[in-house]
């Protein structure tokens, strides 16, 4: 949001105004500001003077202002890490501690790598179908318990609505869920979250009367007839 001091409906060419912008945390305009910020402040930077300077192979993943490096000597990336945070702030940004780490995340030393969190997703190395090392996503055990608790909240909140209602709301939700989620390699994060979403409902639904509304057997049935979505993957990648 930008406001206008100056008290003219016009604003003419070349005439200085004051400003005061403020910014939404989290809004929708976020992510672009922050493309168009970090563009020069980090990717061109990377790719113009970090690169140059590594003696391996280099990567960068940005979206928005969540990003993830991969150097393939341990040099390049301690140098990196160190002067990463004074780049940042010549443009009156700082580091998020708490979000930022340097670890090993190799397949030849895939035991003892480290984890690591990128938009919602934990990644780690496990063995593959063939027992080799392969890389293993799975939903954010943070964002999942978020999930989790939102969804809770959510039907404590709306249990007394009309069912047809409270159901087509509650879908979409899952949906949304499993849309996002839904990556390969992430089915049993999806199945344990829809299992807790139905633990959920039995013990809300049977609040909205004094007296128990639903068996087991009584809601089960109930999800099928308001179809509740079952998990699924979306993404085959």
């Amino acid at each position: 949001m930008a406001q206008v001091k100056d008290g003219s409906a016009a604003i003419k060419r070349n005439r200085s105004i004051e400003c005061e912008v403020t910014f939404c945390v989290r809004g929708v305009i976020s992510p672009i500001l922050a493309n168009v910020y970090l563009h020069h402040a980090l990717d061109i930077w990377f790719e113009d003077t970090v690169k140059t300077h590594c003696q391996g192979a280099v990567s960068l993943c940005r979206y928005a202002d969540d990003f993830v490096c991969a150097f393939e000597h341990q040099a390049d990336a301690e140098r990196f890490y160190r002067v990463l945070g004074p780049r940042l702030a010549k443009y009156g940004l700082e580091v998020a501690d708490e979000k930022t780490n340097l670890l090993r995340f190799s397949p030849s030393h895939w035991k003892a790598s480290g984890t690591f969190e990128f938009l919602g997703f934990e990644f780690r190395w496990g063995r593959g179908r063939w027992g080799k090392p392969a890389i293993k996503r799975r939903t954010a055990r943070k964002k999942y318990r978020a999930a989790l608790a939102s969804l809770r909240n959510w039907c404590r909140t709306h249990c007394r609505l009309p069912k047809a209602v409270f159901f087509a709301t509650l879908n979409a939700k899952l949906r949304g869920h499993y849309q996002y989620y839904g990556i390969r390699g992430n089915y049993e994060s999806l199945g344990d979250f829809h299992y807790q979403v139905v633990r959920i409902l039995y013990h809300i639904l049977n609040r909205r009367s004094q007296r128990r509304s639903y068996t087991w057997k009584g809601l089960i049935d109930l999800l099928k007839v308001f179809q509740l979505p079952r998990p699924r993957i979306c993404h085959d990648f």
